[in-house]
């Protein structure tokens, strides 16, 4: 087994030490993907797997480059070409590829729970890529490298999580990597997108925006998923960007050196506006970038070797 475990299904239950593994091991590998030639063969003759049964770009198209990088081969599997539109079950479907000498599953899915099913069932190693409003592990993973290469330490920060709470795997696993190291996390939504349990969590709650935001060290500014919402939660996207949205004003009145994040897609002029996106305070250039190095660092310590190159 690996330094980090056998699998990565998410980050409430992951001890402190594997994320400072995975930490360290994600500076190596952007390192290398700085280079001119981004290749390694630490993961020749490995197979990577993935199967992703919801719409995603970054991490997908992060985890097929992550796989590439290191020399494995990398295979793309959604619900349109895979055997399940036929009706056969996702573990029928996964034993299916496991058999073709698959190293590394990673698997995005609409139902909770299902990267933990399968790994209780397959002998590979399963990384969730999002599961259901559970969690999204890599994104936390990737937010927390950003967040460290800009400010270090979160220890003691005010970290604020703003927007669509409810529907949020991100933020679930943001708040879990979080308070692992320290940091105040304040949470704000509107009250139709604050979960009921959120207090179990161990946060500060606010449906004040501007009270949140205040002297911020850090704000992770959540998309307003439609698709999973019901109707009426809202009233307008005007009103949602005028009471909850992250804008110029309120960057004020965060600290001088506030980093903001957005997991993406941005719906910009709704969650956030475009000067605030596109200022120097923002990171969502960098989390794409650094999203690919802890993607490389995951697989290979997942599945890794020594580079004989």
């Amino acid at each position: 087994m690996s330094r980090i475990g056998k699998h990565i299904l998410g980050l409430k239950d992951m001890p402190k030490e594997y994320i400072d593994i995975i930490l360290e091991e994600s500076k190596t590998m952007k390192k290398l993907i700085q280079k001119p030639v981004k290749k390694s063969s630490v993961l020749r003759g490995k197979v990577v797997i993935n199967m992703f049964f919801e719409a995603s770009t970054r991490t997908r198209s992060s985890f097929e480059l992550a796989g590439k990088y290191l020399g494995a081969d990398v295979i793309n599997i959604g619900a349109d070409n895979s055997s399940i539109v036929k009706g056969e079950t996702l573990l029928d479907t996964a034993h299916t590829i496991e058999q073709m000498g698959t190293d590394v599953l990673i698997l995005r899915h609409k139902a909770s729970g299902a990267p933990f099913f399968l790994a209780e069932h397959l002998d590979c190693s399963v990384i969730n890529a999002g599961d259901g409003m559970h969690e999204h592990p890599t994104q936390a993973l990737l937010d927390l490298f950003t967040i460290k290469e800009r400010i270090g330490s979160v220890a003691g920060k005010k970290v604020v999580i703003l927007g669509d709470i409810a529907h949020s795997r991100v933020a679930r696993s943001n708040i879990y990597a979080m308070k692992k190291y320290g940091a105040e996390v304040t949470l704000c939504a509107p009250r139709t997108m604050m979960p009921v349990y959120a207090e179990d969590w161990g946060v500060n709650i606010t449906y004040d925006t501007d009270q949140a935001v205040k002297d911020a060290a850090v704000i992770n500014v959540l998309r307003l998923q439609g698709e999973r919402q019901e109707k009426g939660l809202l009233p307008t996207l005007r009103e949602y960007h005028t009471f909850w949205g992250m804008d110029q004003r309120r960057l004020k009145m965060a600290q001088s050196d506030v980093v903001v994040l957005h997991p993406g897609p941005m719906n910009r002029g709704v969650e956030i506006a475009s000067n605030v996106a596109d200022s120097s305070h923002s990171t969502v250039s960098e989390q794409v970038t650094n999203g690919v190095a802890v993607r490389m660092a995951l697989l290979d310590l997942l599945a890794g070797g020594e580079d004989d190159e």
